[in-house]
């Protein structure tokens, strides 16, 4: 416990951070760690496990006091070692039950603590979506089908049959919260925790709707058009707000994360916004010189490639890559000479190369000149 980072740094918030600020930074630093959006990240799920852990203690009232007056090692650090607290001995001892029960006592509801009956936004959706090497550098508008929680029409999100009485909940009186008075160890405890009666809603449904049978939502599978911006890149995720799952009791509904997986090409290799190409030219296109068709992503493009390329020459085409994904421009094309010697030449063509080769000179050979230079001083 001693070594864990503070709560309110885990979550970036200041101390006297409400209710919606801490639960903001949860939803943002849950979306960027999550183990779905970061697939074999040790690291992202770890952090992800440190967030869940902050929020579980922040955004329950009881758990955050405890916190700001204990510390970690407080009551709300739930159970470790031997026992809560170090009382493991009150264990079934005088008419108190287990510990189990005793922290269901103070805290209300077991260890998840007790639920509010205020707004809940909705879940966050994953899709994930595969698209070609041109879509993803040009850009795209792809259709799903999307398939989630939508109000129910019939009853408008209410869960009860048009028409039927809907009860004030005679537990809470409408509250969504019950206090109890228990006897613990540490003497007697005032709970409030979520009403037993009506789970937190308020309210009792007499008569629930036919359509959603009284879940205030139903299952919609509808087509929906995406938008794939120009430069995304593969694993790298699409959030489009709003369209995620529904929430409840006036919740926001939560976003859908798009998770683009992109196909790869047969020509181009793709690093940042830059195009890697290996394109084959001719022994003799490399020695005279050639202007040929480059293939980019649209159309071909003439480039003279200079007298003497060597083999694994790089050329740069600039402007020819991938769009930028915020705009401003495209990345470049590089593309690598690989000179091809021919095979089987034919008797003639063997002793025109004898001829020329008897008439070349070392100066026309750089590495050759170079590499018996350093042969001469070695052994000198």
């Amino acid at each position: 416990m001693a070594n864990k980072r503070d709560y309110y740094e885990v979550l970036g918030v200041a101390k006297d951070a409400d209710e919606a600020t801490i639960k903001k930074a949860y939803r943002q630093l849950a979306k960027k760690y999550h183990p779905d959006v970061n697939p074999g990240d040790k690291d992202a799920e770890e952090k992800f496990k440190e967030v869940n852990e902050a929020y579980q203690t922040l955004s329950d009232p009881q758990k955050r006091a405890s916190y700001d007056q204990f510390g970690p090692d407080g009551p709300q650090a739930g159970f470790g070692g031997d026992g809560f607290g170090g009382f493991s001995g009150f264990e079934g001892a005088g008419g108190f039950g287990g510990f189990e029960d005793i922290f269901s006592t103070i805290f209300g509801g077991g260890m998840g603590g007790a639920q509010r009956n205020g707004p809940i936004p909705g879940d966050d959706l994953r899709y994930d979506l595969t698209i070609s090497f041109e879509e993803a550098a040009m850009g795209c508008e792809k259709e799903i089908n999307l398939v989630r929680d939508e109000e129910c029409p019939t009853c408008g999100g209410s869960g009860a049959k048009p028409g039927s009485k809907v009860e004030t909940c005679p537990t809470c009186n409408g509250t969504g919260q019950e206090r109890v008075v228990s006897n613990t160890p540490f003497g007697r405890i005032q709970n409030v925790r979520t009403c037993s009666r009506c789970r937190g809603a308020g309210k009792i449904i007499t008569e629930p709707c036919p359509k959603c049978h009284g879940r205030g939502k139903v299952r919609v599978s509808k087509r929906r058009t995406i938008k794939v911006p120009a430069g995304i890149d593969n694993g790298q995720v699409l959030t489009i707000r709003g369209q995620g799952g529904l929430g409840e009791r006036g919740g926001p509904p939560g976003d859908l994360l798009v998770v683009i997986t992109v196909r790869p090409h047969k020509l181009f290799k793709r690093r940042e916004d830059n195009l890697y190409i290996d394109m084959p030219i001719t022994f003799t296109q490399a020695a005279l010189g050639a202007e040929l068709d480059v293939p980019t992503l649209g159309k071909p493009v003439k480039y003279k490639f200079p007298e003497g390329t060597q083999p694994g020459q790089v050329f740069c085409l600039k402007g020819q890559g991938v769009n930028h994904l915020r705009g401003g421009g495209r990345g470049d094309l590089y593309v690598t000479a690989v000179v091809e010697i021919p095979k089987k030449l034919t008797n003639q063509q063997k002793e025109l190369l004898r001829q020329f080769d008897g008439t070349a000179t070392n100066a026309q050979y750089e590495k050759k000149k170079t590499f018996f230079d350093r042969v001469k001083d070695a052994f000198s």
